[in-house]
């Protein structure tokens, strides 16, 4: 395969032209009560509330709306945990394009019916037996069909990015300096994004990754100057943060610009979430709550300092939420 460029701001520019009038421009919202609890000022980006539930819609449509007339013809194939699966079907859909998207059998039931809904086909893997990234190389090369990965493409980090540039935008527009931006982290797409989003207007801004306990691969990552994987598979709440190692094409970027990364235990995730439902009126899924859950429980010093942090998806069963928020504080 050959070695694609790294994006550059002008590619995150150009995806938001792109995006324009198709995904939604989330808001960034505040708390009295939060920055209270933190002493100093929390801005908040909601991409729970964006298009099929989390930012993975921007990358997805990126990459899917640039496939001309032969080369989506065969339709594209993707391998995700339920978020990127939404993103994709969505953008699929949207184009005429048909998809297949390769899921963990303990994938959220919710995320695996949003995705059947949206058109798209669905094959179930093993995630502690089975490469999804092998298989859908495998069902890519059987279709004709074209790979879109969550995280390892040019086009998809670009999109991504957008949620960056928005939040420098809308920072700027309020006169505010961020001293971080908290980003929830599995391969390392939005984080990147975000990275170079940030990186034209807001330079002096650190951007920090938040990982679930056991699967900080980021956090060591960057800390050791190599690529490392997680030695688990699977067994956090966070569905969506799990992949095995940092992606080859998003630590190109991410090495060198992140601060030290930030992990989290599932209690604390939990009680994020309760906390966005009770207080900021927000349902949040695990995966996209560990950046709050930063914050609240003390992981980052926001005294007197602009921090922003992401919410990156809010897909999860009004059943499961429930049983999950009861458990908080328990």
């Amino acid at each position: 395969m050959k070695k694609q460029k790294l994006p550059v701001f002008t590619d995150i520019e150009d995806a938001a032209e792109r995006l324009k009038n198709v995904a939604v421009k989330t808001p960034l919202l505040e708390s009295a009560v939060l920055n209270d609890m933190a002493g100093g000022r929390v801005l908040i980006k909601p991409e729970s509330l964006q298009r099929t539930g989390s930012f993975k819609f921007r990358g997805a449509y990126n990459l899917v709306s640039r496939l001309d007339g032969d080369e989506g013809r065969n339709g594209v194939v993707a391998y995700s945990s339920g978020n990127h699966a939404q993103g994709v079907a969505a953008a699929a859909a949207l184009h005429g394009v048909p998809a297949l998207i390769i899921m963990p059998k303990d994938a959220p039931q919710m995320k695996i019916d949003n995705t059947i809904a949206l058109g798209a086909q669905v094959e179930f893997y093993d995630r502690d037996k089975q490469s999804r990234e092998e298989l859908g190389k495998k069902r890519m090369q059987e279709r004709g069909a074209v790979l879109v990965p969550p995280y390892e493409h040019k086009y998809i980090i670009a999109g991504q990015g957008t949620v960056g540039l928005e939040i420098a935008d809308v920072a700027g527009e309020r006169g505010l300096l961020l001293d971080n931006v908290l980003v929830p982290a599995s391969g390392g797409g939005l984080t990147a994004g975000v990275v170079l989003g940030l990186g034209a207007t807001m330079p002096e801004c650190v951007v920090r990754t938040v990982e679930p306990e056991g699967f900080d691969d980021y956090a060591r990552s960057v800390k050791l100057g190599a690529r490392v994987a997680n030695n688990l598979l699977s067994g956090s709440v966070c569905d969506a943060l799990m992949a095995q190692e940092p992606g080859e094409l998003t630590f190109a970027i991410n090495q060198k610009a992140l601060g030290e990364g930030l992990v989290v235990s599932d209690k604390e995730v939990i009680a994020a979430m309760r906390f966005a439902f009770e207080v900021l009126k927000l349902v949040v899924e695990p995966g996209g709550a560990v950046a709050l859950a930063a914050v609240l429980a003390g992981r980052i010093d926001c005294r007197d300092r602009n921090i922003a942090i992401i919410l990156s998806g809010g897909n999860i069963g009004a059943d499961m939420f429930g049983r999950m928020i009861s458990k908080a504080g328990q």
